[in-house]
């Protein structure tokens, strides 16, 4: 029989307040998310107070990061790396008016150029067709026709094209020594060169493969987006969280929060908070006050965090900082959280979007963090590690007869000694985006 009544029932629940929730967002903002966030909250709270660090107290590391790292080397101290890219203001619309306004042909071809260069994408292409150019217009199309032939010639080759197959053609046309191969390949057969039937692109222009070879590695030296070099997207730089540096006594680990201001209580308004009385305006300036101490006490706790978090990994990984990526140990958020006293929890909101600086590179602070795969002699080897060396076996493969993801798998073992199925060489090698053995494929 169902019982229907009052019944009092004890549960352990945890209440997401408003500050936890703040401490939580903190840990797992990066330097330049939390500067925003400080920003933000000066604005708001007029106790708190930004004082700007001026001193040059740590070096600032820039790194490019755009499909892997690479670094960006000068002996010119004054080098700004946004330098080495296109000026915003000179977009690829400007870039563009500019040879119009300087070129000599008749001001009427001229403004149908113009019109046609408003109606290119970012890649470079147009987006219209010249019949409908021609009736927006309100020309004949062989007007626009003739406008487009002088507007094809303009730089970068390839702007204006309506096509891939537009686009590459011109390129090819323009170049000193032409090849026709090429130009029939990509005039008629683009996507079975894409798709690697090369036999059959040999056999149908009655040419070796390695001609077709050929064709293909000059078909990658052309530029299928001219546009995209004058693109409006900020490149992007990784701007290390924490650093590792090497000094007489072992590494030294350095959060890198000097491009942060110090967070402090505004004087002003300290005082005004002492002489309030009990009413709105003092209860408004006590909830602010406790506000800015809680954000104070955050910040503080994540600093401290990153500090033992990085710490934990310098103590485990101490042969990838001597030797490189290869030597890269597995090792889990728990076995870090246990070793540092907090919840794994806590250490994945930690390395959230944070970026290290290690003498073997800049990284994201995540890939840190490997799973395990047997190896041998028991001792387990890094997932980061294996792919590591599943790249520097295909780099040094014989590119006319690349390896096959079973040798791979069979080398691993051999030179290695770790066990990895070729299902899981083909996983990690399409998570690198490196291409199957039958498309790496070389015939010269």
């Amino acid at each position: 029989m169902l019982e229907i009544g009052l019944f009092q029932k004890q549960t352990t629940k945890l209440v997401m307040t408003t500050e936890l929730r703040q401490a939580i967002s903190i840990l797992q903002y990066s330097n330049t998310e939390l500067l925003d966030f400080l920003k933000e909250e000066a604005l708001e709270n007029p106790l708190l107070e930004l004082k700007e660090d001026k001193s040059d107290d740590g070096a600032l590391y820039y790194q490019s990061y755009s499909n892997g790292s690479s670094s960006h080397d000068s002996d010119n101290e004054n080098d700004n790396p946004v330098d080495y890219f296109h000026n915003k203001e000179e977009n690829l619309q400007a870039y563009l008016l500019k040879q119009a306004h300087e070129l000599s042909f008749p001001k009427h071809e001229r403004g149908i150029v113009v019109f046609l260069i408003e109606n290119l994408d970012d890649a470079g292409y147009l987006t219209i067709s010249l019949e409908d150019a021609a009736t927006i217009l309100k020309i004949d199309e062989e007007e626009v026709a003739a406008a487009f032939e002088l507007f094809r010639q303009f730089e970068p080759i390839g702007i204006g094209a309506r096509s891939l197959q537009e686009c590459l053609l011109w390129q090819l046309e323009n170049l000193e020594e032409r090849s026709p191969l090429t130009e029939w390949i990509v005039k008629d057969d683009l996507e079975r060169l894409a798709t690697k039937k090369w036999a059959e692109l040999a056999k149908k222009y009655d040419v070796t493969l390695a001609d077709i070879q050929a064709s293909a590695d000059l078909i990658r030296m052309l530029d299928p987006k001219p546009g995209s070099a004058f693109s409006d997207e900020t490149t992007k730089y990784l701007i290390p969280d924490v650093t590792v540096e090497r000094g007489d006594d072992g590494y030294r680990v350095i959060v890198n929060d000097y491009m942060l201001p110090t967070v402090q209580l505004n004087r002003q308004y300290q005082y005004m908070l002492s002489q309030t009385g009990k009413d709105e305006a003092q209860k408004y300036m006590h909830e602010k006050h406790s506000k800015v101490l809680w954000l104070i006490r955050s910040i503080e706790q994540r600093r401290l965090t990153l500090q033992m978090l990085t710490e934990a990994i310098v103590e485990k990984q101490t042969d990838f900082l001597e030797k490189g990526l290869a030597y890269l140990k597995p090792m889990t958020l728990k076995e870090v959280a246990e070793q540092i006293g907090v919840h794994e929890s806590t250490v994945s909101r930690a390395v959230r979007q944070k970026v290290i600086q290690t003498p073997k590179g800049i990284f994201e602070l995540k890939d840190m963090f490997t799973s395990k795969i047997q190896s041998s002699d028991g001792s387990g080897a890094s997932s980061t590690a294996v792919k590591h060396a599943i790249v520097k076996l295909i780099e040094s493969e014989n590119k006319q007869k690349p390896l096959s993801d079973q040798k791979i798998s069979d080398l691993l073992k051999e030179r290695e000694g770790i066990a990895i199925s070729r299902r899981t060489v083909a996983k990690y090698r399409e998570e690198l985006h490196i291409p199957s053995s039958a498309k790496r494929k070389r015939f010269q």
